[in-house]
Order: C-alpha cells, then structure tokens, then sequence
C-alpha cells in the first residue's frame, strides 16, 4: 500500500511551510530515511519558463526555500535543477527562468548551488518502454545522492493535469524535448517517455507545491487558485491518483499516466492508497477551474503537432565571426561532436543539449532555424 500525505499550508512564510513539511516527512518514517548528513541532494523544480513565481506556473522560490533550508540544516548540500521548457526558435530561457522565479536569489541567499540542465552534460539511458530512441538525462540526476522531485499542482490545456509524475520531463535537456513531442504526440505514448524518464533516473521523494495552485488553462496560461495544499509521497503516480481526485477527477481522466499504471510505476487505486497528515480522506477543491478539453473525446491532430514542431526546430551553430577559438564547446560537447579546428558541429552525433551553447562565453553558438519566417516570430516573441 502506498502512503501520501496531505498537509493544509495556507501561505508561503518559510517557518510555516518547513513545518508543514517535516511534519509530512515524519509520516513517512523521518528525514533519516532519505538523506544523511554529507548527502547532495538535488530538488528538481518545475521551471517551466521565465514565470514568475507568484503566477502559479513555477514551484514557488520560498516553497523551495523552505525544502532548501530544511536539507542544509541537516548537513546536505543542496542543488536546485532543471531544463526550461520553451528552449525553440532561438530561445533559451533557463538561465533566465531560475532568475525570473527567483531560485538564483534563494540560492545565494541559502547557500544552495543552481544547476542549469542546459550546461551540465548528460548520462545516457536505457528506455524500457515502447521508444528505444536513445536517452540522455541531465548529469546532476547522476552526480546527486538523492534526488527530490518538487511538482506544481497544476491543470494543463493538453494532457488535462501535470504534477509528480510529468515533472520529470524537464530532466531531458535543451532542444530534444521537442524530439520527444514529436515521436510521442499521443498522450499516453508520452507516458511512456516519461516512465522511461522516472525508471533512469530514480527519484526518491516527491513533494509537491499545491499551496497555490494553476487552474484552467495550464501549464501557464491558466488563472491561480489558493488550494492550501502539500502533498508528499515516495509514489509519484499515487501523489498525482490523489491530486486529480482533489481537483474532481479521476484516475481514466488523465490518459498521461495510464503508462505509468502499466508499467508498474506506482499505486493509482484509491482503496490501496493511504492518505495521512491532515486529512485522514481526499479533500475536494471547490469551485476547481479545468481546461476547456477536459472530456473532450479527441485526441488532438498528431499531425499539426508534428508541423509545428518542425517549423520552429532549431539547431545550434557555431558563428565562426564571434568565435575567439577557447574550444569550451568542443571540451563541454558530451558526444564530441564539434569538429576542433573547423568548429563545425556533426548533426548526426548532436543531441542538442545546449552545453555548447550555455557555456560559450562569446555567444558565438546560436540556436537557427532553417526556417527564415520562424526566426523572425521567434524575435517577435522575445520582445
């Protein structure tokens, strides 16, 4: 039987969130269960974009904060890592999105160490799933002793809700989430990326922020809802079972996790599913806005979703005008794939993680499209 525990948080003062939490931890056995002193633990955010953390969109700062200072005074070393989703037509927002959310302050602040997915290099893995694409996962999920995945409570105008389990999406880097969209556009064939995702990975325990939460038209589109909730769980689909059922649906709605129920990777029976802290029963959010396809019984046009894809793809290039010859893209390169004399990049190798990019402090490695009337929108969009 799986155990996830429900806490009520009604605001976002430090002090009162830590003790929220621990209290939850302490239902699950206690702190020593997960970290010891010495432990690295990294804290896989959701940082969808260069949203701000009252906007509902991101994990907020100070429910970071809060997970942040709890680990580091139990002698961890924190970090706090992700990929920004929106990294197309010439835009990469992370660096931007852990300032814009305010992780980068927290992180100075509490002694943590950001780390940027886009930059920090990557482990392959092997999917076991129905895609046997090769994987390739940010590095610090590998280098980190622990590894705490902190949600958002969220509705999401594609696949309906996104928490514990979507998450992890962003442990991909860079430009190949776009591959994976691409190969996986039904919504359940994209459950299978993302087990694939929890199975390499391993995460250790999940501990969402529903204290606010974004309802409507998610991930970030939608309007912000004060659920006044914490949820923990060592179950990523158990957490998300209860969270859906809080916002008054049920397991079938969500057809993102019905791979994640066949591959095993958690609890999604309610009966089998213990809920603790302070709530004994699901509590129910009144008045929850969904998104206008809840119940639709379409499955999207896989085709447009291709197209679009496609028109915004992008691939990083080496300005040879700009570049002052330092070689940081060829030694960052994971797959060695920059040619170091020519500087030319071999697509075929190339797995578009943006090391190359991240870390050039010349800027001479650009994200282009071969598309000329997707570079101009993607201009447009930036202002």
């Amino acid at each position: 039987m799986s155990k996830v525990i429900i806490q009520e948080c009604k605001d976002y003062l430090v002090d009162d969130v830590m003790v929220k939490i621990n209290n939850g931890i302490e239902k699950l056995g206690g702190w020593d269960n997960f970290v010891k002193p010495g432990n690295t633990v990294l804290l896989k955010v959701n940082l969808i974009g260069p949203k701000t953390s009252d906007s509902a969109s991101v994990t907020h700062s100070e429910f970071v904060r809060a997970v942040t200072r709890i680990l580091i005074a139990r002698g961890c070393i924190v970090w706090i890592g992700d990929s920004s989703g929106g990294a197309i037509a010439g835009i990469a927002p992370t660096a931007q999105s852990f300032k814009v959310a305010g992780y980068d302050k927290v992180a100075k602040e509490e002694g943590a160490i950001i780390k940027n997915f886009d930059k920090e290099g990557v482990v392959e893995v092997e999917p076991h799933g129905k895609f046997k694409e090769k994987m390739y996962l940010a590095k610090p999920l590998f280098d980190a002793d622990v590894v705490i995945n902190l949600p958002k409570l969220k509705t999401h105008s594609a696949t309906i809700y996104t928490g514990a389990v979507k998450n992890v999406f962003g442990c991909i880097p860079g430009l190949r989430k776009a591959m994976y969209h691409k190969i996986a556009p039904d919504k359940v064939d994209f459950g299978e990326i993302l087990v694939d995702i929890h199975e390499g990975a391993k995460f250790n325990l999940h501990i969402m922020d529903g204290i606010t939460s974004m309802q409507g038209e998610g991930p970030t589109a939608g309007t912000v809802y004060n659920a006044n909730k914490i949820l923990i769980s060592t179950d990523p689909l158990a957490l998300d079972t209860v969270a859906i059922k809080m916002l008054g649906m049920n397991f079938d709605d969500i057809p993102v996790l019905k791979s994640a129920k066949k591959r095993n990777l958690g609890q999604c029976d309610l009966a089998e599913i213990e809920i603790e802290g302070d709530y004994n029963n699901i509590p129910h959010l009144k008045d929850y806005k969904l998104p206008k396809n809840f119940k639709s019984t379409k499955q999207g046009n896989s085709k447009a979703v291709i197209k679009v894809i496609d028109f915004f793809k992008t691939k990083p290039v080496i300005n040879k005008k700009k570049c002052k010859e330092c070689n940081m893209c060829v030694e960052s390169c994971p797959l060695k794939a920059i040619d170091i004399d020519t500087k030319k990049i071999d697509y075929s190798k190339c797995i578009e993680c943006m090391c190359c990019h991240e870390l050039c402090i010349h800027k001479a490695v650009e994200l282009k499209s071969d598309n000329i009337l997707a570079g101009i929108i993607a201009k447009f969009r930036v202002k």
